[in-house]
């Protein structure tokens, strides 16, 4: 009997935010706080969740190079 992964909506639009966004995290921000807030409520439920630190606020150590190159 298989059951659904509550939290594999979240890891989607992340895939589809990440997707859009040419691969920046940093603009993906919101969707990946959304994944971590339910991997907190479901981590013992979700395959999902495997691996993804719950203990801390994501913080992303990339540079969004959209922002980075528009002039002043």
């Amino acid at each position: 009997m298989s059951t659904k992964d509550p939290c594999k909506q979240f890891a989607c639009k992340l895939q589809k935010c990440l997707k859009e966004n040419v691969y920046q995290p940093a603009r993906c921000e919101e969707v990946i706080e959304e994944l971590r807030q339910c991997c907190i409520k479901h981590a013992s439920e979700s395959l999902v969740c495997d691996g993804i630190d719950t203990s801390k606020p994501y913080e992303h150590n990339t540079i969004d190079y959209r922002k980075s190159t528009k002039r002043i």
